[in-house]
């Protein structure tokens, strides 16, 4: 007897065999039910969610002898036939062939006008439509748009956006979707009881996962599995024959991460390459076990997702992710996922895998950004448990946050009567807050004042002769710096711009040379820390200023 691949075996008959596509089946058998059907339709999605399948089964609801009807009687001849393929009032038409104007004029537009032989619409289901030419689709147009009434087009694609609006707008579009994990488990599952094949419960998620939401692929992997199996599948069968990397291993890989031990690094990697893996997909699964373990860290109840953990998964992902923080596998997605797509074209494959892990295991090492911005004024940072730079005599550079602007009133508020603020903390209270509020126009502008001095009421900058501009924009802000003063003072305060010395401007220069000279060389230092530098390798960006206590 002939066998029948599982994919064509299973392969629903009937709308209510369609698993996923709720939404697109029911407009179809309501559409049916109420005789309102259109001329033209497309299914679209991505391979193997039933768009094909979908056109034949509605092409037998029409069809059927008890037709239209929402429920085909599946034995009728026209029934039988259609799901055969053998129908001669069903053409099925490869868009991929028959991509020629002339092709669609001799196949679909001049058959056309010839009334069904036997049923009672002459269908045309054109696969992968898509790959039709433009010319192709200017024949196909007029047909579409002005049929006979006793024609019907159903055009299915994976690429909706190279089927012409044209050709849209006169068909329904049906846009189906890929299948959820959980469906296909439930189907697999279903499927290998009625064929009485015993088969894990883990070999039945790795086979669900590897299909990525196709149910024909799921269905024609399952096939090759039984294959070289017979009717016992554990989850190294299927791990052996479609070279997919078990949890097992990807488990053992995370925790060696976790652990940070770097000599058992390349054995792993000698390892997955002798089991025959794929290091794309390895990268791939790994960086889905990370998505995995940060929906158990955000929610540990979803455990009991099937998606994320088959049954006997659920310890070994609970405790792996104990291991691990947000930032970590954040941290690893982005590498894995990177790491997959270099691997393409890496000449050694193995060597970029087993220096993914090491760096893995470095970026477990850093620090979170808080901390270090928390720690003590005066403490260096280095990597590990490291102390550090130790040069006698040598001042290392030392990093804080930059000291918070003292409180401020609300714009608007009323002026209070009171003691006035001694000129410092006027002065400093105001640079302070114009930093904070408008950090462009202080380093432009305020920064660049040669002088600033407090008198009676008034605040006063002085610029630089050759600093006209600045003087200009200093200008124009007056009032909004009048305003903050002000509240900061808590009486009225005027600001007032003038013409600075020449020659002050020149020693001033001078010193801003000398400044910029010394800036650069605490910053040389600064990179050179391994804290500082492990940062700047993982948020990018660079060093604004450095201060030397």
């Amino acid at each position: 007897m002939t066998y029948v691949a599982l994919a064509r075996k299973w392969r629903p008959q009937k709308f209510e065999d369609v698993i996923g596509q709720k939404g697109a089946v029911d407009t179809l058998k309501n559409a049916i039910d109420a005789g309102r059907l259109a001329q033209s339709f497309i299914f679209a999605g991505p391979r193997g969610v039933g768009k094909t399948t979908t056109a034949r089964i509605l092409a037998r609801a029409l069809n059927c002898v008890k037709g239209p009807t929402s429920e085909p009687c599946g034995v009728c001849d026209a029934c039988r036939e259609i799901a055969e393929g053998r129908d001669v009032d069903v053409l099925e038409i490869d868009g991929a062939t028959y991509t020629g104007v002339d092709a669609v004029r001799e196949v679909i537009v001049e058959p056309l006008g010839i009334a069904p032989m036997r049923d009672r619409y002459k269908i045309f289901i054109i696969d992968e439509v898509h790959r039709l030419s433009k010319n192709a689709f200017d024949a196909l147009l007029k047909s579409i748009e002005e049929p006979p009434p006793h024609a019907k087009f159903m055009m299915a694609t994976t690429a909706l956006d190279q089927v012409p609006v044209t050709i849209q707008s006169r068909s329904q579009v049906f846009e189906l979707k890929a299948l959820p994990f959980a469906q296909i488990k439930q189907q697999l599952k279903d499927i290998t009881g009625k064929e009485k094949v015993q088969i894990e419960d883990g070999a039945l998620a790795l086979v669900a996962r590897s299909a990525e939401g196709s149910m024909r692929d799921a269905l024609s992997a399952l096939d090759q599995v039984l294959a070289f199996t017979a009717n016992k599948v554990t989850t190294k069968d299927v791990s052996t024959v479609l070279g997919l990397i078990g949890r097992d291993l990807q488990f053992e890989i995370a925790d060696t991460v976790a652990r940070e031990d770097a000599g058992a690094v390349f054995g792993l990697g000698q390892r997955v390459v002798d089991e025959g893996f794929d290091l794309r997909i390895v990268c791939r699964e790994l960086a889905r076990l990370m998505r995995d373990l940060m929906v158990l860290k955000i929610d540990p109840a979803r455990v009991d997702d099937p998606e994320i953990a088959a049954e006997n998964e659920k310890e070994p992902l609970l405790a792996l992710a104990k291991h691990f923080s947000r930032e970590d596998l954040m941290r690893a997605f982005d590498l894995l996922s990177r790491t997959e797509f270099d691997i393409r074209n890496s000449s050694h494959p193995r060597h970029h895998f087993e220096m993914a892990l090491m760096k893995w295991i470095h970026l477990r090492q850093l620090k979170p950004l808080s901390e270090l911005l928390a720690a003590p004024v005066g403490r260096s940072f280095s990597s590990g448990s490291g102390s550090g730079p130790s040069d006698a005599g040598a001042k290392a550079p030392a990093y804080t946050r930059p000291a918070a602007p003292p409180p401020t009133a609300d714009v608007g508020r009323s002026f209070s009567s009171g003691p006035a603020k001694p000129a410092g903390d006027l002065k400093a209270a105001l640079m302070s807050n114009v930093r904070e509020s408008n950090k462009v126009f202080f380093s432009m502008v305020i920064a660049q004042a040669q002088s600033v001095e407090h008198e009676g009421d008034s605040l006063v900058f002085a610029f630089a002769p050759v600093h006209k501009s600045l003087r200009t924009q200093f200008e124009g802000k007056k009032g909004w710096l009048e305003q903050i003063a002000a509240q900061i003072a808590g009486r009225p305060i005027k600001v007032i711009a003038k013409d600075g010395d020449p020659a002050v401007a020149a020693a001033k220069t001078a010193e801003t040379v000398q400044a910029a000279a010394k800036q650069a060389d605490l910053k040389a230092k600064a990179k050179s820390e391994p804290g500082v530098q492990n940062i700047l390798d993982v948020f990018g960006g660079d060093i604004e200023s450095v201060e030397e206590l």
